[in-house]
């Protein structure tokens, strides 16, 4: 028993030997990259994260086979200020996108900035070849296409959600896209992006230049449309299920085939062991169609944790060791910074991302407060094309879930399930946070969320 003891002291010493030794070993061939975002996943809807009525082992086993977070945030309640936020690494509102960008003029509240730096552009400095498949949702028409913002290759939806997973409109419109040409493709669109995703690896794997893959999934966002054959798989195996839920648990657990046969396509291609593999959602998950966000308060479109705490994981053969878990604070935008520095590129301007890969190597991080913001503009009689924010300061987080309503503050120690509001107990922690958000307020302002003559 003292022996074993003895080695596993030595254990984190060993593994960081072993990584000093890969990393030194690819030194000269950068590794690939997979972002893989899906769309609406609520935190306990993988049964890695404690769902009990579905099956995801495709996920679970990326989760097992790296680092997983408890503590990973999205930058938004909703779509587009979240995708903004992971190509530019900045605050969404800092690039132009601080709500849903939409086909309709009177419903759309966001254009993503003309000036802002993207991650295909930082990436392709260092001799990256950049791709992005699924979904798009930051500009439908020039200059604001993939390809017209650091996309080598573009092969998806340019929209936000589409009205059916197998005719791909949105309000009539057709946004499928190869590069720029319009495509009439039939199928489901996860099938589509899986199978556009895995024929890209193979592409990749004929070629000696290290690709970064951005796969951004639609589903599990509404319609909840599973394929009818895995809805009846779930109805079958889960005696008592509604069908509101089964429908979801489908969709999903399609989705995460999906992934599974894009992984496999890394392994079987050779490609695996030198590709580092990020997977989150963009937001919580919309609770009227059945989604679960574990032990946290609301879903989409709220400011509490459940519209913004997302599950989420990191996997680098050789790098990441298999089975790591951490608490630290994580968000969307930290994924621009952390994939610069793998490619060994410097950020020289300004972004409000922190690098993350530290942590995925397993080095010790010095305790540190982070600053978090969230804001969120939106039409409809609900909102009125107000914003609402959330800002979180250690434990102390202000919430104001609607334009309308006063903010409340929480601790979140104390409170996780932000249920009692103490800011009148707390007022001088209240002031300081409002003050905080007040400068970023005002930078914010700075940056038009409207576009050019509009």
């Amino acid at each position: 028993m003292a022996k074993l003891r003895n080695l596993q002291r030595f254990a984190p010493f060993v593994w960081a030997i072993i990584c000093w030794a890969h990393l030194n070993a690819t030194a000269e061939k950068l590794p690939n990259m997979l972002v893989i975002l899906v769309d609406d996943l609520g935190y306990a809807d993988l049964s890695s994260y404690g769902a009990t009525d579905l099956q995801t082992p495709n996920i679970d086993s990326l989760v097992q086979s790296g680092l997983r977070w408890d503590r990973f945030y999205a930058n938004c309640p909703v779509c587009s200020p979240t995708r903004a936020a992971l190509l530019s690494g900045r605050y969404p509102d800092l690039v132009g996108v601080p709500g849903v960008i939409r086909t309709h003029a009177r419903d759309n509240w966001g254009y993503l900035d003309p000036k802002a730096t993207l991650l295909p552009q930082m990436l392709r400095k260092a001799g990256y070849h950049t791709a992005l498949v699924g979904k798009w949702h930051l500009g439908l028409e020039s200059p604001n296409t993939p390809t017209e913002r650091g996309f080598d290759f573009f092969h998806g939806f340019l929209g936000d959600m589409m009205d059916d997973y197998y005719h791909h409109r949105r309000h009539g419109q057709h946004y499928m896209r190869r590069n720029k040409e319009p495509i009439h493709p039939e199928g489901h669109a996860t099938d589509l992006f899986t199978h556009w995703a895995s024929e890209y690896i193979l592409d990749q794997a004929n070629t000696e230049t290290p690709f970064f893959l951005y796969l951004a999934y639609n589903a599990p966002h509404t319609p909840i449309q599973p394929p009818d054959a895995w809805y009846q798989r779930v109805k079958a195996r889960e005696p008592g299920i509604t069908d509101r839920r089964a429908k979801l648990v489908a969709l999903i657990e399609h989705l995460d085939a999906g992934i599974g046969e894009v992984v496999d396509t890394l392994k079987q291609s050779g490609q695996l062991e030198n590709t580092l593999i990020i997977f989150t959602s963009d937001n919580g998950g919309q609770l009227n169609v059945g989604a679960q966000c574990g032990s946290h308060r609301g879903g989409k479109q709220d400011m509490y944790e459940g519209g913004i705490i997302v599950p989420a994981c990191a996997a680098w053969p050789g790098v990441i060791a298999p089975g790591s878990r951490t608490d630290q604070l994580s968000m969307t935008m930290d994924i621009f910074p952390t994939l610069c520095e793998v490619a060994g590129i410097p950020v020289t301007h300004t972004i409000e991302g922190e690098s993350f890969l530290g942590l995925m190597k397993g080095d010790r991080l010095p305790h540190r407060t982070r600053d978090m913001i969230w804001v969120r503009r939106e039409g409809n009689m609900r909102y009125q094309g107000r914003d609402y924010y959330a800002f979180r300061r250690g434990d102390w987080k202000l919430v104001q879930n609607s334009p309308f309503e006063p903010y409340s503050l929480y601790n979140l120690q104390q409170d996780p399930m932000e249920t009692t509001d103490v800011s009148q107990k707390n007022q001088s922690i209240q002031r300081m946070l409002t003050r905080a958000l007040m400068d970023h307020v005002q930078e914010a302002g700075f940056i038009s969320w409207q576009g050019p003559g509009e």
